[in-house]
């Protein structure tokens, strides 16, 4: 069962009802021939969560469904757009929470049997790669896209839609995780990212010289070491200021953040570099990013905040590629929280 009919030709006027309910966000938006955001709405859990420090998956999953109905009708709203308007129906179906994913999910069938329009499901990660070209489509193919979150840290050659190649990827923690546990560790609350940035800029990054792993071997990441540097170094030197150990630590990451992004760049000729995910958020490393690509004279793309925390309109924009290329998505598919991004045959 598929979810639906083609009720109208895959084009530039085909609108498309994206739900993200991965982790803690619950968003919803419009978005209209795979590049025009017509509405685009986020709840954030971030107050329901900061108590324990992170996100709680029950806690979450009983949010998104006390919130999406809500979320999806200001979006509907907002939009401008009459629900019979409505071409097709897109969820994020992994890698998430499975319960927070359930329910964006098992709403979006329902929306799309009711409406007899297809359903998509949607990989997080690859939404995350369209992400920045919403706001900017005319980027040229091939790009290197630099995806810097809370549970993933990857390098990807976009060769050209739905066609992906993993050049590297963390070996161990995601740089958004090294972020929370050294913001934990340091008593700045939560989310560690935010917290970790503005206490830096109080400090001297050059104070402490945390250890670069595997900055100049291959284009796979490691930042465990780098997250016990800290905890060691700051329990031998209990004096140490924390804005000099928040701005040395962040330093550390930016550095062969970037390095590696270049160095891909440069192995695979890519036109352009893209950077994406939650930690692309973080100023330093949108500056050092930006930076690197004017030296190297390669087209740029650091999204808007927004563009970089989880949302639904970089799902819609995947939806309308993935409707477009391979049709609609079996009702009968379920939400996979291991999910991994498609990739080309060659890719590890």
């Amino acid at each position: 069962m598929s979810g639906g009919k083609h009720l109208r030709p895959i084009d530039a006027s085909t609108v498309v009802l994206a739900i993200e309910t991965s982790c803690d966000e619950t968003a919803a938006s419009l978005v209209m021939g795979g590049v025009d955001v017509l509405s685009s709405v986020v709840s954030s859990q971030i107050d329901l969560h900061a108590q324990y420090g992170g996100v709680v998956p029950e806690i979450a999953g009983r949010a998104h469904l006390d919130l999406l109905n809500p979320v999806v009708a200001r979006a509907i709203v907002e939009s401008g757009v009459h629900e019979t308007r409505i071409d097709a129906v897109a969820a994020t179906h992994g890698p998430g929470l499975i319960g927070a994913l359930l329910v964006g999910v098992s709403a979006a069938k329902s929306w799309a049997l009711t409406w007899d329009v297809p359903y998509i499901g949607v990989n997080h990660l690859e939404a995350h790669l369209y992400a920045g070209l919403l706001e900017k489509p005319e980027l040229e193919l091939p790009l290197v896209v630099l995806l810097v979150s809370g549970g993933h840290t990857m390098l990807i050659e976009m060769r050209d839609h739905g066609q992906y190649r993993l050049l590297g990827r963390t070996i161990d923690d995601a740089a958004g995780e090294a972020f929370d546990k050294v913001a934990r560790f340091l008593g700045l609350g939560y989310p560690g990212g935010p917290a970790v940035e503005a206490i830096a800029r109080e400090g001297d990054a050059n104070a402490v010289d945390f250890p670069r792993a595997m900055r100049n071997d291959g284009l796979d990441f490691s930042f465990s070491g780098l997250k016990t540097s800290v905890i060691n170094f700051v329990r031998k030197n209990p004096s140490v200021r924390n804005a000099d150990v928040a701005a040395s630590f962040q330093i550390a990451v930016v550095d062969v953040l970037v390095h590696k992004a270049r160095v891909a760049a440069e192995q695979v000729g890519a036109k352009g570099v893209v950077l994406g995910g939650g930690v692309a958020a973080n100023s330093l490393l949108r500056q050092r990013f930006a930076a690197m690509c004017a030296e190297d004279g390669r087209d740029c793309l650091v999204p808007s905040p927004a563009m970089c925390t989880d949302n639904a309109a970089m799902i819609g924009a995947a939806a309308w590629h993935r409707l477009r290329s391979d049709g609609p998505t079996t009702l009968d598919t379920g939400a996979f929280p291991n999910l991994r991004l498609p990739l080309m045959e060659g890719s590890w």
